[in-house]
């Protein structure tokens, strides 16, 4: 029998070879997005992370766009569903909704739940520091966190947001060579958060693990200095980026979180 992680690995070494990636942004026939068709194709596979690993590559190639959420403190939010470009919490957010989702009609509500706590569409309620968005999709179920040993307590002044006042953020991080040195408790569909040492900062960067036929991890991102959505070495990234210390949860699959109250 094989490993959950065996079988993700499987996955993500199958849909890198051999599903020709999605040319084009926007509607198809009868209104139909990108993300709808996506999310059609994805239906038939059984596992959460399995649907996260051929979603997100399809979207391998797409621009990045920043700032494409529309409110402020001073101004109304509006509820923003892309698929033309993404930042690289966009880009988890609606990848992790149309993987939660078996049809298209149910995608806006789990890009709500995910984005905004309790899925109210209020620029207070949205999850502006990544800190926010991991400990709000951890308690509303639709992720876990994933325990790597060596794990050491963070407490930041968080400052950076306009509009929001200063608080301290709480959190268990772990270092980087700690983390690669436990690799092996890792699997594709894993999202992880590279803190930020930015004063008043609490992340600077998130994005997908894919673990491929190898074994060998990869990071499936967002990012603005490529211009595009693609997949970097995970080790390298890490070292050129200079992280210190990351955080890692992992998507559940819906039913899972449809029990939690």
């Amino acid at each position: 029998m094989h490993s959950r992680r065996h079988i993700l690995q499987m996955v993500a070494g199958g849909v890198a070879g051999g599903m020709e990636l999605a040319a084009g942004i926007g509607h198809g026939f009868a209104g139909e997005t990108r993300v709808d068709r996506l999310i059609g194709k994805a239906s038939a596979l059984p596992m959460v992370a399995q649907r996260i690993a051929y979603i997100s590559h399809a979207l391998i190639g797409a621009p990045y766009i920043g700032y494409t959420l529309i409110g402020g403190p001073h101004k109304s939010e509006r509820f923003v569903v892309r698929d033309d470009g993404f930042d690289c919490v966009t880009f988890c957010e609606t990848v992790l909704a149309a993987a939660r989702v078996f049809h298209a009609r149910d995608f806006e509500g789990q890009l709500r739940k995910i984005r905004y706590r309790e899925g109210a569409v209020d620029w207070r309620e949205r999850n502006h520091y990544f800190s926010d968005w991991c400990e709000f999709n951890i308690a509303n179920g639709v992720c876990r966190a994933v325990a790597v040993p060596g794990g050491e307590p963070v407490q930041k002044l968080l400052t950076t947001m306009r509009g929001l006042a200063p608080r301290r953020m709480s959190l268990v991080a772990v270092a980087r060579a700690k983390l690669l040195a436990h690799n092996e408790l890792l699997a594709t569909g894993d999202i992880i958060g590279f803190l930020s040492q930015r004063p008043g900062l609490d992340y600077f960067h998130t994005g997908f693990i894919v673990v491929d036929a190898k074994g060998d991890l990869w990071l499936r991102h967002a990012a603005r200095s490529q211009g595009r959505v693609l997949d970097s070495p995970l080790a390298r990234f890490m070292s050129v980026n200079g992280v210190r210390a990351v955080t890692v949860v992992r998507p559940q699959e819906p039913w899972v979180a449809n029990d939690v109250v």
